[in-house]
């Protein structure tokens, strides 16, 4: 199982909610889409295989890639995780484009505080909106199946 959240934005109550929630519901791969923030958040991921993409507010970059190492990259990020082809990235820049290449099997962004899980040709598309909660009022991370792409929507 995989879980895919993003703007964070330093809610250390709504982190760890993530986590247990992850933790109890066999997650074994998060993907973080961006606005981390603060470096000290990190750590709440270390139980797990963890892919993180840069945020427009994420602004210790140096101290984040020393605490987070190869997990954090500059997106749009394109990695291989269990035979499937992931593209990442903070905000959607060419997302329509990335997603209608053909090229991956999901693709997961964040940055815009709101909810958008669709398919595009193979492409899963994921925004699982703000796990903050601070623009909308509603915390969100999405717990995913990459077998079967069946996905859910979970409150923090």
């Amino acid at each position: 199982m995989w879980m895919v959240i993003s703007d964070t934005h330093d809610n250390i109550e709504k982190v760890k909610k993530a986590v247990s929630i992850a933790k109890k519901r066999g997650v074994k791969t998060i993907f973080h889409c961006g606005d981390i923030v603060a470096p000290f958040v990190v750590p709440y991921f270390k139980d797990f295989e963890l892919y993180m993409v840069f945020g427009n507010n994420d602004g210790e970059w140096l101290y984040l890639k020393e605490k987070a190492g190869d997990t954090i990259a500059k997106g749009p990020r394109e990695i291989t995780v269990d035979d499937y082809k992931v593209a990442m990235m903070h905000e959607p820049f060419l997302l329509e484009a990335i997603a209608k290449s053909g090229l991956y099997d999901f693709v997961f962004y964040g940055h815009t505080h709101e909810i958008d899980i669709r398919e595009e040709g193979k492409a899963l598309i994921v925004n699982p909106g703000e796990a903050c909660g601070c623009l909308t009022g509603k915390a969100t991370a999405v717990i995913l199946d990459p077998s079967t792409k069946r996905w859910e929507l979970i409150e923090l």
